[in-house]
């Protein structure tokens, strides 16, 4: 645990202090934590199709299946899950005794170096989002877009009479921008040249840029809500975490991605204190 982690010990669930990074085999790890103690799951875990050890697993619905319903059981009622995959990660399993499936939002990544040469190049990958029953926290004032249709347009459209006499005559231009949708094409993946890659060894298949993770982290936690990320990785959802205010737990078994998630989080709380104090 670094000097940082230590000055924030504020809080525990179970036996985990919060606002820290366990190097631990998470599965083993969340059969230790208390029922309904974390208001957001973030996890990017195994998809289950490439030749990384710690991506081979014997099939990836019946393995989401089985986080799910450790999920629904640390959620609290209302809390929110964002789970990462291709898209069928969510296919040919029973879920809904666990959780409500609200969206499957598309991450649209049209400049990946990757073509498929016997079928059609895959260009995009899922998150999908569910709740605990119905979820408690939507912030769509935080996640606004820009809008795509220009104002003078829109505003005729409103004036139309089948708009203004039908059930969508309460919907308005919104000056502050749009919902971003179920199909995220302005956040783009990282590459070699991105700024905040740690390592090439984790492009495309680890690192998720931080501006994704705060999307959801926005959308769906409020400051001092507990994030919790099961498969850390290299800690991008637990830095965005402590950036914005959240709480956070995390587990990751990789002794190497656990160091740099350490590092990450250090630099934060110095970045943290620097803006606060100059």
């Amino acid at each position: 645990m670094t000097r940082a982690n230590q000055a924030r010990r504020c809080a525990k669930i179970g036996e985990f202090v919060l606002d820290c990074v366990y190097l631990t085999d998470s599965l083993e790890a969340m059969k230790r934590l208390p029922d309904e103690c974390v208001d957001l799951v973030i996890c990017d875990g195994p998809y289950g199709i490439t030749q990384n050890s710690w991506d081979k697993i014997s099939g990836i619905q019946e393995f989401n299946l089985e986080l799910m319903k450790v999920f629904s059981r640390v959620l609290k009622v209302g809390g929110s899950l964002y789970l990462f995959g291709k898209h069928n990660c969510l296919d040919f399993i029973d879920y809904r005794l666990y959780l409500r499936l609200n969206s499957r939002i598309v991450w649209y990544q049209p400049s990946r170096l990757g073509q498929g040469r016997k079928s059609y190049t895959n260009n995009y990958d899922i998150i999908a989002y569910l709740s605990k029953g119905q979820a408690k926290t939507f912030n769509l004032e935080d996640i606004r877009v820009p809008q795509l249709v220009e104002l003078e347009h829109r505003k005729r459209c409103e004036k139309v009479p089948s708009v203004v006499n039908g059930k969508f005559s309460k919907t308005k231009f919104n000056p502050n921008g749009k919902n971003p949708g179920d199909v995220w094409g302005d956040i783009k993946q990282l590459t070699y040249k991105s700024k905040e890659l740690v390592n090439r060894e984790v492009l495309n298949t680890i690192q998720k840029p931080k501006a994704l993770m705060k999307r959801l982290i926005d959308a769906s936690s409020n400051p001092m809500d507990i994030i919790f990320d099961p498969f850390a990785g290299t800690g991008t959802s637990l830095v965005v975490s402590r950036e914005t205010g959240r709480h956070f737990l995390g587990f990751e078994i990789d002794p190497q991605l656990h160091k740099v998630c350490l590092d990450r989080l250090e630099e934060a709380g110095r970045n943290i204190q620097h803006q606060l104090f100059g």
